[in-house]
């Protein structure tokens, strides 16, 4: 056998063997557990603006609500009003912003955990990532939550020292704070935010690149799990008054439009996110507000929940809630089109106990008929938005698992494709529920299975023209189902 070839097929068994175990953790049900809404991406006050020292060479001073502007308990009350049941406070830093995060933000986090006790309020950061551009980490709710964060900030924020560093801003630097990430005791989850809107065309990368991802993801498999598949600033299209605003481009992406609103490296059928699953990654994707200022008060954002949602399958307390983002029980949406979405593969035949779902790993045996049940709750009744979105089309997305893949900068899975459009014709509705199934015949390869849905007639999602209101294009995704054959 060649060289490369066996490199490959060690590679692809390292891949399956952690995917498998990360698996079935996602698959065993566990009593207790429910669809719960959250934000992984919200600023407060400190993400602050800088003054310029005037004494030369010395640090320029952090300006609280120099950028954006709430309290983190105003944030926390906005999440409760809009449906949230968790919260990551990120801000994003700036010269010697560890500091800040350690001696302002955090104090304001526990009385906001104190005033908002029924809400999972997480600590982490907006990171200023070393060679790319930001990503949510996300700490673990641990008494050394707050040093955990200084460490990781003062040490690899790219923006943190002064002057100025540029050996901090390099993707080996990223590699290294993914290194010392896991050398922590109870490890942060860290998403790539915003992946695309610095690209210039579709394809055409700008700061993170798909070699770039899958280097984090090789690095750290357990910490570096995914992407907004839907950035947040959804609502740059929108004027204070709330008509539409002509110029406004959805998610800030200027050059390289948000499809549907979800960035492009989600939202292309056989794209780079379908690339990174028929590798056998386990590579997940959320939905934020990334909110700095309303756009009723001059800004860009809808709150935390008041229109992007990330559910994540869990008990309500912060270690299920981690473990559900980091096994990839989540699923999202826009405009709450959906709010409780179950996706389950189950032997067609014989038995059906020991199914698995969002997140899961199924094992088949070669040949046999898998059947996907899939369950979503349409809610009936106004959006924030005062609309009532209905779900119009549902989409099954089907690809063999072929292994890593020789071209790391790859962003296509030409496997991936839609294996059945379900229409309201094809579902059984029980009020709010609906209800359909479809029988994967003869499989025979490694695969996976994931789901979306739109209030759209779009077969495929478009580029978001300028000026579009993010309320009448709304879609949701679920993480995808993996099956083994054994």
């Amino acid at each position: 056998m060649p060289p490369v070839q066996m490199l490959r097929l060690a590679l692809l068994a390292a891949l399956l063997s952690t995917a498998s175990a990360q698996a079935h953790d996602a698959a065993v049900p566990v009593q207790g557990r429910a669809w719960l809404a959250g934000d992984h991406h919200v600023h407060s006050r400190y993400s602050v603006g800088y003054t310029p020292s005037p004494n030369p060479g010395e640090p320029p001073t952090p300006v609280i609500a120099g950028d954006a502007r709430y309290p983190i308990p105003t944030n926390a009350q906005m999440a409760v009003r809009h449906g949230l049941s968790w919260m990551v406070s990120t801000d994003h830093g700036g010269p010697n912003h560890s500091k800040v995060n350690r001696e302002m933000a955090y104090p304001e986090l526990l009385r906001s955990r104190q005033e908002a006790p029924g809400l999972i309020q997480f600590y982490g950061m907006e990171f200023d990532t070393p060679g790319a551009d930001h990503s949510s980490l996300i700490v673990p709710h641990t008494d050394d939550e707050r040093e955990v964060l200084y460490e990781i900030e003062s040490r690899f924020s790219e923006r943190e020292p002064w002057p100025a560093d540029p050996g901090r801003d390099t993707e080996p630097k990223m590699l290294e704070a993914l290194e010392h990430m896991k050398s922590v005791a109870t490890p942060p989850v860290v998403i790539a935010n915003h992946p695309s809107r610095s690209a210039k065309g579709v394809g055409d990368y700008g700061q993170d690149t798909p070699a770039e991802l899958r280097n984090w993801n090789d690095t750290a498999p357990r910490i570096a799990v995914g992407m907004e598949g839907a950035p947040g600033h959804q609502a740059s299209a929108l004027k204070p008054d709330g008509s539409v605003k002509p110029e406004g481009a959805r998610g800030g992406y200027r050059n390289a439009p948000t499809m549907g609103g979800f960035d492009q490296m989600t939202a292309r059928l056989g794209g780079f996110w379908d690339s990174m699953l028929g590798e056998g990654r386990r590579w997940w994707v959320t939905s934020t507000s990334d909110s700095h200022r309303h756009y009723t008060e001059g800004g860009s954002d809808f709150w935390p929940g008041e229109y992007s949602k990330t559910y994540v399958l869990a008990r309500h307390d912060y270690d299920d809630i981690l473990d559900g983002l980091r096994n990839g029980r989540v699923f999202v949406t826009t405009g709450d089109l959906v709010s409780e979405l179950d996706v389950t593969l189950a032997p067609a035949r014989g038995r059906r106990d020991g199914g698995a779902s969002i997140g899961g790993e199924l094992h088949v045996r070669k040949g046999q008929d898998v059947r996907v049940t899939i369950r979503l709750r349409d809610p009936a009744g106004a959006n924030f938005g005062g609309r009532s979105p209905a779900v119009e089309r549902i989409d099954l997305i089907r690809s063999e698992i072929t292994g890593p893949l020789a071209d790391r900068t790859s962003d296509a899975n030409p496997h991936a494709r839609v294996e059945k459009r379900f229409t309201a014709a094809d579902w059984k509705r029980d009020g709010e529920v609906l209800t359909m199934s479809y029988v994967l015949q003869d499989v025979r390869q490694a695969s996976y299975v994931r789901v979306r849905g739109t209030s759209s007639a779009e077969q495929e999602p478009t580029p978001d023209p300028a000026g579009e209101d993010p309320w009448s294009d709304l879609w949701f995704y679920a993480n995808p189902v993996f099956i083994a054959v054994d």
